[in-house]
């Protein structure tokens, strides 16, 4: 009678706490000292041994070109990976991670000495925005003000990863 009563507990879940199965953080605060930051490309970095994306940021990738307003070819991934670079300017740096992409890298919003490193990244031109409004009118600004890939001609990044 009392390991079926035990039983009975046990599966109701009586005297467990309440969050047991749904515990884990949503979200998550990763960082790193400057010395254990590296910089992937231009919407990912390295926190030590911990990969995160920036979330709704989507930059060219290495190897992509594009022109410059002159029309002359350059790598803009390279270009994107070194404006990222400049944001973080050798400074520490903090996200909060929520989710994951599909490689399994930390999708975050991120900052370096109180730089928000997703919206400069879109801001400078070096990166477009994924569905989100606020994100949305910074490209449109560095759309106006020929800033980054706007300056010259590009293929949006999801298209020429298709491609390639």
């Amino acid at each position: 009678m009392l390991a079926a009563t035990a039983l009975v507990i046990l599966v109701s879940g009586i005297g467990l706490p309440p969050d047991l199965f749904g515990s884990a953080p949503r979200e998550q605060d990763w960082s790193a000292l400057a010395a254990e930051v590296r910089i992937v490309d231009g919407d990912t970095i390295r926190l030590g041994d911990r990969t995160v994306r920036l979330a709704r940021v989507d930059a060219p990738e290495r190897g992509q070109g594009c022109s410059d307003a002159a029309g002359r070819w350059f790598d803009c991934g390279a270009a994107a990976a070194e404006a990222l670079s400049r944001l973080v300017n050798g400074r520490s740096v903090v996200c909060i991670v929520a989710g994951r992409d599909r490689f399994g890298r930390g999708l975050g919003q991120c900052s370096a000495g109180g730089v928000d490193l997703n919206a400069g990244m879109i801001g400078a031109g070096w990166a477009l925005a994924e569905d989100d409004t606020a994100m949305a009118a910074l490209e449109v600004e560095a759309r106006r003000g020929a800033r980054g890939l706007w300056a010259g001609g590009f293929t949006r990044p999801e298209e020429w990863r298709r491609r390639n």
